[in-house]
């Protein structure tokens, strides 16, 4: 039963496919496809026309009826004399393709004279001979309509008026012929006359769905020979990539053989390339690592996802250990089958080391550097507020120089621990539950200094919404520090920087509105890039390290929020942060 059922799926789907391909023939075409297919059978057809003419000619001949045979036989003479000219005039044609229309409708007139011809021998020599050549008549443009039908079969119109013009003067000189029985045939002619047609009608849709799969065939041909090259070019190409590239690629079976092997491979791990292919990968792995190759190799080829950032230590063949970062990318066709599995893999063993040695001089700016700057700002703060007694003036606006200078080392050095914590996962957050109102107004008291320099105030718009959210306090207040800054510096001055606070939903926004130039257009996308500044006068001589807006995002994004800008209504930029509401 599930056979049968398949099979009648099988020719369903085969049927649509079919459809699918004749939708595709072009109209104008299959025409021409039909026209040329009635005008090569009309050499067949004159010649038959001729010899049937004369059988009847000779049979049908009498002395009283001679001059009638006479001009029946020049009527058809000449029928067959203007076939063949537009048979002629056809085949000289070179745009018959573009005017097979035209010749379509000169082969139905041409059908139709040489059916009403039939049809005047029917007219003027059944009634006047006996029964024998009466008989011989009827067979005669019986055999003649039947010829008709793979005559005009491509056309059924053309048939229909070359058969009615034979059939409707027979079936009338029948009917009044005087005789009972000819007057029963003559109601039958009708039918043979339509069943003839209805033959010629199935006939012609046969061979309209023949010519549209021809032609749809044809154009399918041509589209695959098309897509052929282009697979074959993008074969070459892909071949070439994979050859040339600077990155080691394999191709592998399920089973963890090697098939291909590029240059760069045989550059990085010292084989050539007849000794790695048919042998399997592990080679390249260090024996105590077999296990976990394994298991990972396992769940690739169960799950059938590419894998990216594989990290593995393999062997070269001089015996030093590589880590090469591999992105392994499984090759599946429709059917789900495992065609082969690409592997794509690059040295990193500098680039780790390049990040141990980043590493070790973070720590070095950390401790070498951070701590006597640290000494060094409080020697000045000392001396600038007048511990150590009164200073000259000039001597005094050099010390707040440097302060102000060293303040700003150390505040580089800082954002850039803290940017390389982040990075490494080193950054630990200590959540609690604070109070939103509270923390504003603590970010605003401690950056009143900060305003004051810039001639900025800081004022809250509304009132602060008294809900709490479970958050880092210190690192909390740091994304205010840096949005608080940043809008007290591009304000202009005596203007006032508002803090708002407002519910959404689940969240609480926290949003810092300056009065400021806004954001270049050419500059939005880097905002919160690393070391990113509108590169404009303002911001230059404003200063800063270009990392505050960076370390807010990704400190905002730890603690499970949101950040963004937007344009202010009047002029300036509002920046925003977002954190879920505690329950």
């Amino acid at each position: 039963m599930s056979n049968l059922a398949n099979g009648i799926h099988s020719v369903a789907r085969g049927a649509s496919d079919a459809a699918a391909v004749r939708e595709r023939a072009d109209p104008a075409v299959v025409r021409a496809d039909r026209v040329e297919q009635l005008y090569s059978q009309l050499p067949l057809g004159l010649a038959a026309t001729v010899v049937i003419g004369v059988i009847a000619a000779v049979e049908l001949h009498e002395g009283r009826l001679i001059e009638l045979l006479v001009v029946w036989g020049g009527l058809l003479a000449a029928v067959v004399i203007l076939h063949g000219l537009l048979y002629r005039s056809y085949r000289k044609d070179a745009q018959r393709t573009e005017n097979a229309e035209h010749w379509l409708r000169r082969l139905g007139i041409g059908a139709f004279a040489a059916g009403a011809v039939w049809g005047f021998a029917a007219a003027v020599f059944f009634p006047s001979h006996a029964d024998e050549r009466q008989v011989f008549l009827a067979f005669l443009l019986a055999g003649v309509i039947s010829g008709g039908i793979p005559m005009y079969a491509a056309s059924w119109p053309i048939f229909a008026a070359y058969g009615a013009a034979i059939a409707l003067p027979f079936t009338y000189v029948l009917a009044t012929f005087g005789n009972r029985l000819f007057a029963e045939i003559a109601l039958l002619i009708p039918l043979f006359y339509g069943a003839s047609v209805a033959i010629a009608y199935r006939l012609n849709g046969v061979f309209l769905s023949g010519y549209r799969l021809r032609h749809a065939y044809q154009r399918s041909l041509v589209e695959l020979d098309e897509a052929g090259r282009q697979i074959e070019a993008s074969g070459r190409k892909l071949a070439l990539f994979a050859e040339r590239s600077p990155i080691a690629v394999f191709e592998l079976d399920g089973e963890a053989m090697l098939r291909e092997v590029n240059q760069a491979a045989e550059i990085l791990f010292g084989y050539a390339a007849d000794e790695l292919v048919g042998r399997s990968v592990k080679r390249l792995v260090l024996t105590k690592d077999h296990a976990d190759f394994d298991r990972e190799w396992q769940r690739l080829m169960a799950s059938r996802q590419p894998a990216t950032g594989v990290k593995v230590r393999n062997l070269r063949r001089d015996g030093l250990t590589v880590v090469c970062e591999w992105t392994v990318t499984p090759l599946v066709n429709s059917a789900g089958k495992l065609i082969s599995v690409i592997a794509q893999g690059r040295d990193v063993t500098a680039q780790l080391e390049a990040e141990r040695m980043k590493k070790e001089f973070t720590s070095t700016l950390s401790h070498e550097l951070r701590t006597p700057l640290t000494s060094i700002i409080g020697s000045l703060q000392l001396v600038n507020a007048g511990v150590l007694g009164d200073v000259p003036k000039d001597v005094m606006d050099l010390l707040e120089v440097a302060e102000r200078n060293s303040q700003r080392l150390l505040d580089l050095i800082n954002d850039i621990l803290d940017i390389e914590k982040i990075d490494s996962g080193k950054l630990t957050l200590n959540p609690e539950v604070l109070s939103v109102d509270d923390l504003v107004h603590e970010a605003m008291v401690l950056n009143k200094g900060f305003g004051d320099r810039f001639k900025v105030r800081f004022q809250s718009q509304g009132e602060l919404v008294r809900r709490q959210v479970n958050a880092d306090r210190k690192r909390l207040l740091q994304v205010m520090t840096n949005l608080l800054s940043n809008a007290a510096k591009f304000s202009p001055e005596g203007e006032a920087v508002q803090i708002t606070t407002e519910e959404r939903g689940a969240w609480l926004r926290v949003a810092v509105h300056d009065r400021g130039p806004g954001i270049p257009e050419a500059f939005r996308a880097r905002v919160f890039g690393r070391f990113s500044q509108a590169d404009s006068t303002t911001s230059r001589y404003k200063g800063g390290t270009g990392l505050g807006l960076a370390i807010c995002k990704r400190l905002v994004e730890m603690m499970q929020g949101r950040i963004g800008f937007e344009d202010r209504d009047g002029g300036g930029t509002t920046f925003w942060f977002e954190l879920p509401a505690h329950a």
